[in-house]
């Protein structure tokens, strides 16, 4: 049962520098979207980061944002929160596997994202796992964050900024014939 199983937890990293996380939150259960905001920005508070909030319309646009946030701005981490549960049509799969996978890839291409969209079967497991006082998978979702940031810096030399250089560098993409214009290399 899962209510008796204990879970360990990693300690919040410590940072040298200033860090600056991007919580992505589909509102559409909104006082499960304001609970999981409040623990992750409990954590991030923690750990001394810094935090802008922006919404977006459902859980499926979550992995667009952060992947346009991810090109155009100078974030260190991402926070995807949202929650969807389940109805009565196979749209409920869609949204899990096309945002979750989504999320994935964007990690594999070096973004530092903790996943924090709900995916249950129905309110109450949503209030349980949203709650901070409870399950608190806002904040377990920030600080998935914070340990990829502090990887990605341990790693990365100078700055940790290497995965975000390259996917500004790769967003041209060309199907024949040569470069024109500012972006040429």
């Amino acid at each position: 049962m899962a209510s008796n199983t204990e879970h360990y937890t990693l300690d919040l990293p410590e940072f040298d520098r200033p860090v600056r996380l991007l919580i992505v939150v589909a509102p559409y259960y909104k006082a499960i979207a304001d609970d999981l905001v409040a623990g992750a920005q409990a954590v991030a508070e923690a750990a001394g980061a810094a935090v802008d909030l922006v919404e977006v319309p459902g859980a499926l646009e979550i992995p667009s944002a952060i992947a346009t946030a991810g090109r155009l701005s100078n974030y260190d981490g991402f926070v995807a929160l949202g929650c969807v549960i389940r109805g009565e049509t196979t749209h409920y799969d869609t949204v899990c596997n096309d945002s979750s996978r989504g999320l994935t890839l964007l990690g594999l291409q070096g973004l530092a994202i903790g996943n924090g969209i709900l995916t249950v079967e129905n309110q109450t497991q949503a209030e349980v796992r949203a709650d901070p006082q409870q399950q608190n998978k806002g904040g377990g979702a920030a600080a998935a964050a914070l340990h990829l940031v502090a990887l990605a810096r341990k790693w990365g030399g100078s700055g940790g900024r290497k995965a975000h250089d390259d996917l500004r560098r790769h967003d041209v993409i060309r199907l024949a014939g040569e470069m024109e214009g500012p972006g040429r290399t």
